[in-house]
């Protein structure tokens, strides 16, 4: 009976919190200060279109560049972890167990139709981030569901995750290099201004944001493939 008591006692009080805060919600007419700030100046000072891809790549490039760690330290456990698990259970198992069932048909069938437009979407993202809605992270995450697909469609296919390895390291040395020309020759870290800003909308414009994006594309794509190749072994 308590328990019921306490646990009626808690939604009442989730509710009364949830209440508050969809009662207490305004819709701004106007844009505050600093995001007014960014969206006037930021095309202008770094001649993208897309803001939110300008703002993360330049403004916020020690956050990105965390946050790209993160997702590699992410995947280098997650590899470390279920390689050794799976080298267990291989070791465990019979050799006369059945091999894995083979996709159906329909999944073949799907993965050879929407797998060539999966990869290509994802590039078209990663490269247009600067231009449009997308980036690296949204591309490299795009391809990396085609990974994910052709892995489904083919029980038995291994991905050469070395060579993905080697992928990703190049591309984020690549990464860190460009942050220290802009160091070096611009304003500061990723600072994609070193490179001529070109016409405003162009494909090749805003600099180094394309070639930056690019690379987190690469890198993320690559990242989350070998995790998805871990978690399927």
């Amino acid at each position: 009976m308590m328990r019921r008591v306490a646990a009626g006692l808690t939604v009442a009080l989730f509710a009364l919190v949830f209440w508050h805060i969809v009662g207490g919600y305004t819709e701004l007419q106007a844009l505050r200060p600093l995001a007014e700030h960014y969206v006037i100046q930021g095309p202008l000072e770094l001649g993208a279109p897309n803001i939110v891809t300008g703002i993360l790549i330049t403004y916020r490039g020690f956050d990105t560049l965390g946050e790209v760690a993160v997702l590699f330290m992410v995947a280098a456990s997650v590899g470390v972890l279920l390689k050794e698990e799976s080298n267990a259970t291989a070791a465990a198992t019979d050799e006369a167990d059945p091999p894995r069932r083979p996709a159906g048909e329909i999944v073949r069938t799907g993965t050879q139709v929407l797998l060539p437009m999966i990869l290509t979407f994802g590039s078209y993202v990663i490269v247009n981030g600067h231009l449009s809605a997308g980036g690296g992270f949204q591309g490299g995450a795009i391809v990396a569901s085609g990974v994910m697909l052709m892995l489904l469609a083919r029980p038995g296919a291994t991905l050469n995750v070395a060579l993905l390895s080697v992928v990703e390291s190049f591309a984020g040395v690549i990464y860190v290099l460009i942050g220290i020309l802009g160091l070096v020759l611009a304003g500061g870290f990723l600072d994609a201004r070193f490179l001529p800003r070109g016409e405003f909308g162009a494909f090749f414009s805003a600099g180094a944001i394309p070639l930056i994006s690019a690379l987190l594309g690469v890198k993320v794509g690559a990242e989350l493939s070998v995790i998805i190749d871990r978690f399927r072994s």
